[in-house]
């Protein structure tokens, strides 16, 4: 995952995954079944991770606005700490593979749907619980926060300077009220 995730799938040669994983090629198509089946199976598992890990920041942050200023200060500082520069795997997989593979767009729109519904729904707990008072719905809070996190994670593989991702997320998260 590792691997594919700092490389991409078309600059990661077979001649890497061998010398990554220290298996010879046969055993990589007999455990694996090949690159895109290999690269499938550790974008799956990424998918599953952070989406359990946003899961649970979300369910155990009973202030919705402190759990976003955790995610986002957690981006930042994944951004920062990381010198290969290689932000999240979801999004360098869209920006690699889309358009293109029919397969991974579906892939990334059904994980795409999944991820909106935690964001709209952890703003709809904000909004019932009055801690948020925006005039905007939680679906339009929801899908914005969304495209801000993903925003952070791509500028930040070209600018890691942390204040001015901290001054782009404080804008965002100021429409909260």
């Amino acid at each position: 995952m590792e691997l594919f995730w700092e490389k991409g799938f078309h600059a990661t040669s077979m001649q890497d995954l061998v010398s990554h994983l220290g298996i010879n090629r046969a055993s990589l198509y007999d455990t694996y079944g090949g690159k895109e089946a290999l690269f499938d199976k550790a974008f799956a598992y990424y998918k599953k991770t952070s989406g359990a890990w946003l899961e649970e920041l979300f369910q155990g942050e009973a202030s919705v606005k402190q759990g976003f200023q955790k995610l986002f200060e957690t981006a930042i500082q994944e951004a920062v700490s990381d010198n290969c520069r290689k932000g999240c795997f979801v999004v360098n997989t869209t920006t690699e593979m889309v358009p293109g593979s029919d397969k991974m767009q579906h892939s990334l729109m059904v994980h795409k749907a999944q991820i909106e519904k935690l964001f709209v729904g952890y703003v709809q707990k904000g909004l019932n619980s009055g801690e948020i008072t925006s005039s905007k719905s939680a679906e339009e809070l929801g899908l914005m926060l969304y495209t801000l996190y993903n925003g952070i994670r791509v500028v930040s593989k070209v600018d890691v300077n942390p204040k001015k991702l901290q001054m782009v997320v404080d804008a965002g998260l100021s429409i909260l009220g």
